[in-house]
């Protein structure tokens, strides 16, 4: 079996967001980027086909050469090669067509990708990916299991979990509990070791237009001051969730 992980290279969440040219534009300046987290999930699981079933593992960016360590740290954790397909990740619909021309390049069996990644939250390319590749999806997915040419995963949905069944060739959206926050690995010193001689190949875009783009960017409105109630004075409580708070 030949699987394909997408790796989005994410802010990551402990850095200090900024924006500059009129808010129009994502400040880079020291900001660190780690694995997209869905997409570690993804990695994870797929690093489990290849010891227990002996699958292949590339992984696949769609980035600039700032990318490249993040995708290390993948070949450190277990994949086999990685791809970094050599354009700037501008909207969902173009990131999706860079990567189903991988995945027809390829030959992939099973191509894990996040549900969503943590900077745009668009949600958007892993189902896209599965429509340009002519191939089965299941997205929101905490757990897979594949058999031969079959596959059964479980999802999320509304109010419980959905157990399906389907063929490969197929395109997951992976999320928290595809495997174990415990089972998620860090690179030990022979895996980095190893990471620096796995290949690491860099492919030219296909032509593809971004058919979206960001107009402006905006932080949460900062958090007003907390008003103290003595709890012998219930009416003033009362008063401020209905008035103020608008709660009640």
């Amino acid at each position: 079996m030949k699987i394909l992980v997408c790796i989005s290279h994410v802010p990551d969440t402990t850095s200090k967001i900024n924006f500059t040219e009129g808010d129009t534009k994502f400040d880079t300046n020291g900001v660190q980027y780690v694995i997209n987290p869905n997409d570690e999930f993804g990695l994870t699981r797929a690093m489990w086909f290849k010891e227990k079933q002996g699958a292949s593992v590339d992984v696949v960016n769609v980035g600039g050469r700032e990318t490249e360590a993040t995708l290390r740290k993948a070949l450190a954790i277990g994949a086999d090669t990685a791809i970094r397909v050599n354009t700037e990740a501008t909207d969902g619909f173009a990131v999706a067509k860079q990567l189903a021309n991988v995945v027809a390049n390829g030959g992939y069996d099973l191509v894990i990708a996040g549900r969503e990644s943590i900077d745009y939250n668009g949600g958007m390319v892993p189902g896209m990916l599965a429509s340009l590749s002519g191939a089965n999806f299941v997205n929101t997915c905490i757990g897979l299991e594949i058999y031969g040419t079959q596959a059964t995963a479980t999802r999320e949905i509304d109010g419980g979990k959905e157990t399906v069944t389907t063929s490969l060739p197929l395109v997951i959206g992976g999320q928290k509990g595809l495997v174990e926050e415990s089972d998620l690995r860090i690179p030990n010193m022979r895996g980095i070791m190893m990471a620096r001689k796995k290949p690491l190949s860099v492919v030219e875009a296909v032509d593809a237009n971004a058919t979206t783009a960001a107009v402006k960017f905006e932080k949460p409105a900062a958090k007003g001051a907390v008003k103290l109630v003595s709890p012998d004075n219930i009416d003033e409580l009362v008063n401020l969730l209905h008035n103020e708070a608008k709660v009640i």
